[in-house]
Order: C-alpha cells, then structure tokens, then sequence
C-alpha cells in the first residue's frame, strides 16, 4: 500500500469529503463479514451523494522537534474540495478529493508556490478520499477483525480493528512528483493497522484511526543519497491519523448527512527529514441539487 497522497516530506532546515445517509432503520449486530458487507454499502451510498456536496477545508502544518515541540512558522491552507469516485458498472472502485487552493497563510497563491520549498507539505490537488478502503473493491488489501461495542462522542457504536493485509513494509524514498524543492515522499509496500467506528445502527463511519507498524525503515536510492546527502536509510518512527465526522443538517429539502468534522495527523522522522503535525478542519459546507441551486448546512 503506498501513500495517502499527503503529507509529503521536507529535508530538515539547518499526509475525505465524507457525505454519508443516515438512516434510522435499526440493525441487530451482524458478525463481522456481515458488518463490513453494510459499512461498504453506506460507504458507497455516501460517495454517490457526495458529488452535489462541496466544502472550505483548512490544513495547517506545523513543523516539530524530535520532543514533538514547534520547530518554526506553521502554513496554513484553505482549499476548497469535493469528492469524484469511479464506478465499474454498479460497484465502486475507487474515489479521490479535488481541492482547489484559495489562500495560504491569508494571501492569494502564488505561481511560486508550485514549486518552492514552502510548499512542500501543501495537500495534493488531488488525492485518495480517506473512506476508500472500506469499499469492496479494496477488500481483499484488509483484514477486519475483532467487533466490540462502544460510544464516539454521544453515540453507540461498534469498534472494529483493522490491519493490512500484507505485513511487509518495503518503502522507497521518491522526489515529490510535484517538483517542490527538497520534498519527498516514499512509494512502496507499508504495512498498517487501526480501528473504525461505525454507528451501531447505520453503520456509518464516525471515526477511523489508523498508524504504521513502526518504526519503519525506508530506503534512500544512492542518487538522492548523494543529491541530498542522506543516509542510505530514513526511518519512519510514527506515521499516525484520526479523522473525525459530524452530522451536518441541510435544508429544501430537508437532509442530514455524516461529513468530516476533522483530521489529525503526525509524521515523526528520522534520517534528516521534517517531522510534522497538520490539523485539518472542514466547514462551510454547501449543496447543489439542480444547475443553480446551492443549499447550505444550517
């Protein structure tokens, strides 16, 4: 499995929209392959609905010491985002987040950001949508395991445990595709692991952590060991994200669909890289249902 699109990595100085249905028809507690069969579907549902919702995301990345202090200036970047997905007939196969950058650090985008180092960490125009993975097309890439019950927030929910199904992590240090100035990323096999909650009725996604089988050796080619002067080896010490989502309202006609609330994010490195912490938040959300007609969440 290779990387989720962002955020990407920086060579020390001195990385969903989510529109889910939500329905009150109650379900008994299914086992596990039961269970995942209905998340897939109400992932797929919300994917469907999603192409009339767009929304304002803020991504804030704050560099960080080894202690996880601040180690300079964060950047922030307001982009606006919807979700695009691909359909093989009548299954989904994959979906991916279209942003469309508005302000970084309150000012228009500059030309220069598309290649300065500064930019590095910026989100990816285009991108994975974080749900993907639950769909049945990507089944078979995990293993679900144990079902438990328990609460996010103010619901009952059901907590499941999840982990790649391939446990070897063989990773690539690559140049960011992009061209931003001294910015990485890596390609290749990485094992992960995490938890999903679903609301014990709908079996909506509510929340989804996830992390590396760390730490994590990634190998540096000799050319950019030697471009870069760095060691034939990075490690990836953490590589954690929590994505949080919240019931959003909208009215004419009157709707209520689960959508990302936040995402949390922490990279910490080793081997002369930026370890980062970003903070994505995701508001002013708005509908389109006919040519012309925009519905905002109220």
């Amino acid at each position: 499995m290779g990387r989720r699109g962002y955020p990407r990595l920086v060579l020390l100085a001195s990385v969903g929209v989510c529109a889910c249905w939500v329905s009150a028809a109650p379900q008994a507690p299914p086992d596990i392959e039961g269970l995942m069969t209905s998340v897939g579907e109400r992932v797929g549902e919300y994917y469907r609905s999603a192409q009339s919702v767009m929304c304002v995301e803020q991504s804030t990345v704050q560099p960080i010491q080894s202690n996880w202090s601040p180690d300079g200036f964060s950047r922030t970047v307001e982009s606006e985002l919807h979700v695009e997905f691909e359909a093989d007939g009548d299954t989904l196969s994959t979906a991916r987040v279209i942003r469309e950058v508005r302000r970084i650090n309150g000012r228009a985008p500059r030309e220069r950001d598309k290649k300065d180092r500064s930019g590095c960490t910026d989100p990816d125009p285009l991108s994975p949508e974080a749900l993907a993975f639950l769909l049945p097309a990507h089944r078979d890439e995990y293993r679900f395991m144990s079902v438990r019950d328990g609460r996010e927030k103010d619901r009952a929910a059901l907590i499941i445990d999840f982990m790649s199904t391939s446990r070897t992590s063989r990773p690539e240090l690559v140049e960011d595709e992009r061209g931003h100035d001294d910015c990485f990323d890596w390609s290749g096999p990485l094992a992960t692991r995490g938890r999903v909650w679903v609301d014990a009725k709908t079996h909506q996604v509510l929340r989804v952590d996830r992390r590396i089988d760390g730490p994590v050796d990634v190998r540096v080619p000799w050319r950019l060991q030697r471009r870069y002067n760095l060691a034939p080896w990075v490690v990836i010490e953490r590589d954690d994200q929590t994505m949080h989502y919240k019931a959003v309202a909208f009215r004419d006609p009157d709707e209520v669909m689960l959508l990302p609330e936040s995402v949390e994010s922490l990279t910490v490195l080793r081997g002369g890289l930026q370890s980062t912490r970003r903070t994505e938040t995701f508001s002013s959300y708005r509908r389109f249902l006919t040519a012309g007609r925009v519905v905002k969440d109220r």
